[in-house]
């Protein structure tokens, strides 16, 4: 699967902590192997191993797991303890519950009701939108949880709507690959809702598996899960062979998924994006994630990606990101 690379929008408000500490952003970002310029355009794109360096530093600058923007700080340890104390649980439906009872004992982490209906379950997280203005502690919370359940059951879960208070930002597709359905924005208050079959979902980690997870924190909480479970999914999985030969064409994806391209298109448009989309995304975290690696000048990345030549690499790099290639690399080949 091709790596995807998160909006530097999301960790945005983490490293105004480091600032509000008078900690000088430039030598620490410098320390991180990432331009602070790409912080203050929303087009900018950094690696999951780069957003894991940036989460653990902002931990270790802190001492707290949300990062200086939780409700009261949380040491260092809590969600590892949250996690033993839930990872025994016989199924989704009571890991969930444990672990909303130690959210509301624990007030450094933001709490969550648990609705059960006849065929959904609603999950409905207390974090007041005036509080968190930036987004930044519920879009952690509801994905941290969702990602924490989905690998304790080694399955995405069957998501049937994430609502978030926020506006639509110009990104939203990014928000759809995180939770694995369509959000809507500027909802009343964050919630999930989901099938119920996802509460009888049997726990297939232990502890071991566990403590091996932790440690790799928050890499895997970072790293998009591919499922395929929407046409758009799909789609990106297939045209993901682009990446490494010729590209598919449009009819040669909609056989694969047997049905007509007209369809295909149609879907989705509904989904919210379309097969040029898709393949730019993919050209973008390609190269977004070639150049932090560094291992290749611009010019032979151009190539591999299948341009006539840098400039029009160039162009769409700075298309893509707002920045040009150079701001992405740790050294200075070309």
């Amino acid at each position: 699967m091709a790596q995807r690379t998160i909006p530097v929008r999301f960790l945005r408000a983490a490293t105004s902590t480091a600032t509000l500490r008078g900690v000088d952003l430039q030598e620490w970002m410098d320390e991180l192997g990432i331009d602070p310029v790409l912080l203050f355009d929303d087009r900018s794109r950094i690696t999951v191993e780069q957003a894991a360096r940036l989460v653990r530093a902002v931990w270790k600058l802190t001492g707290d797991e949300m990062a200086g923007l939780g409700p009261e700080p949380a040491p260092l340890g809590t969600f590892r303890m949250i996690s033993l104390g839930v990872i025994s649980s016989p199924d989704l439906g009571t890991a969930m519950s444990r672990f909303q009872d130690f959210c509301r004992i624990i007030p450094s982490m933001p709490s969550f009701t648990i609705e059960t209906g006849p065929t959904t379950t609603r999950v409905v997280y207390g974090i007041r939108p005036d509080s968190d203005p930036a987004g930044f502690i519920t879009d952690m919370m509801m994905s941290v949880s969702m990602r924490f359940f989905a690998w304790m059951a080694g399955a995405r879960l069957p998501v049937e709507s994430v609502e978030l208070p926020h506006p639509l930002p110009d990104d939203a597709e990014d928000y759809d690959l995180v939770f694995g359905s369509h959000v809507t924005f500027g909802q009343p208050a964050p919630a999930i809702e989901f099938s119920n079959e996802a509460l009888t979902l049997p726990v297939v980690r232990n502890e071991a598996e566990l403590e091996v997870w932790l440690r790799n924190s928050p890499s895997d909480l970072l790293m998009l899960r591919d499922y395929g479970t929407t046409v758009t999914d799909q789609v990106r999985k297939i045209f993901e062979r682009g990446l490494r030969g010729p590209w598919p064409t449009p009819d040669e994806a909609a056989a694969q998924l047997s049905m007509s391209t007209q369809n295909m298109r149609r879907i989705l448009r509904e989904e919210g994006t379309s097969v040029t989309r898709i393949k730019e995304e993919l050209l973008r975290d390609a190269a977004v994630t070639a150049l932090v690696r560094g291992d290749e000048t611009v010019a032979q990345l151009a190539e591999r990606l299948g341009f006539s030549e840098p400039s029009a690499f160039h162009r769409a790099f700075r298309r893509w990101t707002g920045s040009a290639p150079g701001a992405y690399r740790p050294g200075s080949a070309v």
